[in-house]
């Protein structure tokens, strides 16, 4: 069975997508069946995966995205004249990098804008991505969700589906500002769900600058420890510092250790975390 990692925080700007981004590529090269889930209605993750020029043409196609998860049906188009059924692989865009080999593959779910009308709709619909989740998961070994910066039915949704969290924080002024809210936020589905296991399998230190060393990054880091402590949630011991080449990495749509002229020092970096995470929710 999968294990499923949505990525959360309630405050942008923290380099969450980016994170999924080389988390799913170093899964995929470690041998493993990932699929990535993009439940952000600005698509950033999809564009990423599939490129900017793949995804128009996905979307101008109106093929199938994370929105028909939710809906449960593809709306008509010229070609169909009703709504029909939508199969799981319609969602499903497989094998985004080519390996030749049957034991790995890395899928996509990709996200689009209309995702937004999902949060209009009855909450109802909350527990649709998980019993989704349940039809594939004995197709993957990890499951990444990348979520939206805002507490929302989609927030929720992703709890449905997950077993961990990972919680990425820029060491920065209010970088503490999104945690109570997730505290409470998870404090209150736990309260609804008592039988559902979910954790934050740990926070992480990511995009900190390295002139960014003085008191108010010290500061921020005091706080953020202080929250997790206080809530029992791990913090990674590698912190990622911030690099132009995890921007790079995504416009080219190659995983850091593939990118041109990446210092050593950062690939090194992201592999010891990668190696961290991938402990933390026990995916050997």
């Amino acid at each position: 069975m999968a294990t499923v990692v949505s990525l959360i925080n309630m405050k942008g700007g923290v380099g969450k997508t980016t994170l999924a981004f080389q988390i799913a590529h170093a899964a995929f090269h470690a041998g493993k069946r990932v699929l990535v889930i993009d439940i952000d209605p600005q698509a950033n993750l999809s564009q990423s995966m599939l490129g900017s020029h793949r995804y128009m043409q996905h979307f101008q196609k109106r093929s199938p995205t994370i929105v028909q998860v939710f809906d449960a049906y593809q709306p008509a188009t010229k070609a169909v004249p009703g709504p029909r059924k939508v199969s799981v692989d319609d969602i499903i865009i497989k094998d985004l990098v080519y390996s030749g080999e049957q034991r790995r593959t890395l899928d996509l779910i990709p996200s689009r804008l209309e995702l937004a009308r999902v949060l209009k709709q009855p909450r109802s619909i909350q527990s649709r991505l998980a019993r989704f989740v349940a039809q594939i998961d004995d197709r993957y070994d990890l499951i990444l969700v990348d979520c939206p910066p805002t507490e929302s039915l989609l927030t929720d949704a992703a709890y449905f589906a997950s077993r961990f969290v990972l919680v990425p924080v820029k060491p920065e002024f209010l970088a503490a500002i999104g945690l109570p809210l997730l505290a409470r936020s998870l404090s209150d589905f736990r309260q609804s769900n008592k039988d559902h296991e979910i954790e934050i399998c740990g926070i992480l230190f990511n995009h900190s600058s390295d002139y960014g060393s003085g008191p108010e990054k010290r500061q921020s880091i005091s706080e953020v420890r202080r929250i997790a402590s206080e809530n029992g949630w791990p913090v990674f011991p590698t912190e990622l510092r911030y690099s132009r080449s995890y921007a790079k990495s995504a416009r080219d749509g190659t995983p850091l250790p593939w990118t041109r002229r990446v210092h050593w020092p950062v690939k090194q970096e992201f592999q010891a975390f990668a190696i961290q995470f991938f402990r933390s929710i026990d995916l050997q």
